[in-house]
């Protein structure tokens, strides 16, 4: 579950700063600054630590910037997110490097620290946040809403709290392909030759190990085992249908891609996107490996902007934040207490792919052994 996420950037208000996301050249040193009464913004571990939620927004103003990487204008609506909580509190945020993966993130983490380069905050493959909580690079916070959030979607103390979601998906252009796959079971015939692409390599790409694990799943594995998933892959490769390409919007729009296992959330943003390019982008949750996973955020312990980046957490789990997700047809985990209490959009929240049944959810032991499997198997199994 790590994040890949090679987007096509494309939003104005977002400031892309083109620089690499590890060995990056020294920035300027950064010294943490207690706020006016004393509070050591670094050390909060909720809006009360600063007086109440008014004092947070004021000293998240002083410190007046928010430095964030790998988050893609285009994935789960974080454009439009990015714009909003700009104007909302007029704090800049410096975006760099909108389609660089969680591993990326971590390494800034680790190399910049004490650098005003470093990222204040994190957006993580579920395996990453919990290495990275193991780890000591996060600082425990706790929003407005913590409370609400289920149990087993966040660390007790906040170091990592699961934000929102999606399912696996097979997005298909069906200008191109005359029977859009429904299973993975059809991905393996012979129509689909050279056709069939996932975002990014598994071994570093959150949405293509959903892929790998949510063919185990189709293919008779378990969250035990997801070698049945690797072996798939080797049969989609044998078959010539797996399509190495990481899936991009260029790469659907210039047909590199017409069928891509993808979050649902990005199939479904694409949808309207080529339509307007007259492609007519399909999207099916495959009925024989339904896989659901949620992404976390976290906050830099050593964030050059700690108030700011605290700010950042208590907008994106207000009900303003989670709906904006929703917009972007990503699952908040928040949406089962938004429905409750009213505050979903609910226009949004049915137009979001119908999936039946709940979700289940791989332990830690589960995906470490995963990952350990892809890591020795994935490259042999592709290769030739």
């Amino acid at each position: 579950m790590f994040t890949s996420r090679a987007r096509a950037a494309g939003v104005a208000a977002v400031l892309t700063v083109v620089t690499a996301a590890c060995g990056a050249a020294p920035g300027t040193q950064q010294t943490t600054q207690a706020s006016e009464g004393g509070v050591n913004a670094a050390t909060a571990t909720s809006a009360a630590d600063f007086g109440g939620f008014d004092k947070l927004v004021e000293a998240a103003k002083k410190e007046g910037a928010l430095h964030v990487i790998a988050l893609p204008p285009d994935w789960a609506n974080y454009g439009e997110i990015i714009q909003k909580f700009q104007a909302k509190y007029g704090i800049k945020i410096e975006s760099e490097t909108p389609d660089a993966s969680s591993a990326d993130e971590i390494n800034a983490v680790k190399t910049r620290k004490g650098q005003d380069r470093a990222p204040d905050v994190l957006d993580l493959g579920q395996s990453f946040a919990l290495s990275g909580a193991a780890e000591g690079l996060f600082a425990p916070y706790k929003v407005q809403t913590f409370d609400k959030i289920p149990e087993g979607q966040k660390e007790p103390t906040g170091l990592w709290v699961n934000d929102y979601g999606g399912y696996v998906s097979i997005g298909c252009d069906a200008k191109k392909i005359d029977n859009c796959p429904t299973s993975f079971k059809d991905l393996l015939k012979p129509e689909y030759k050279g056709k069939v692409a996932l975002n990014g390599n598994p071994t570093k790409s959150g949405s293509a190990f959903a892929g790998v694990y949510a063919a185990s799943i189709a293919s008779g594995g378990s969250f035990d085992d997801i070698q049945p998933g690797i072996d798939f892959f080797k049969k989609l490769k044998e078959a010539g249908n797996y399509n190495p390409v990481e899936t991009t919007p260029a790469t659907i729009e210039n047909g590199e891609t017409p069928i891509s296992i993808d979050w649902d959330y990005n199939n479904a943003a694409y949808a309207p996107q080529m339509a307007d390019k007259g492609i007519d982008w399909k999207v099916n949750i495959p009925s024989d490996g339904k896989y659901f996973q949620m992404y976390a955020q976290a906050i830099n312990k050593d964030a050059p902007h700690p108030a700011a980046a605290r700010l950042w957490q208590e907008y994106l789990y207000s009900a303003e934040g989670q709906n904006l997700f929703l917009k972007g047809f990503a699952r908040p985990v928040l949406l089962p207490a938004m429905t409750a209490d009213g505050t979903v959009d609910k226009a949004l929240a049915e137009k979001l792919p119908v999936v039946e049944g709940t979700p289940t959810f791989p332990t830690t032991a589960q995906v470490d052994a995963a990952k350990a499997k892809l890591a020795s198997g994935w490259d042999a199994a592709i290769s030739g």
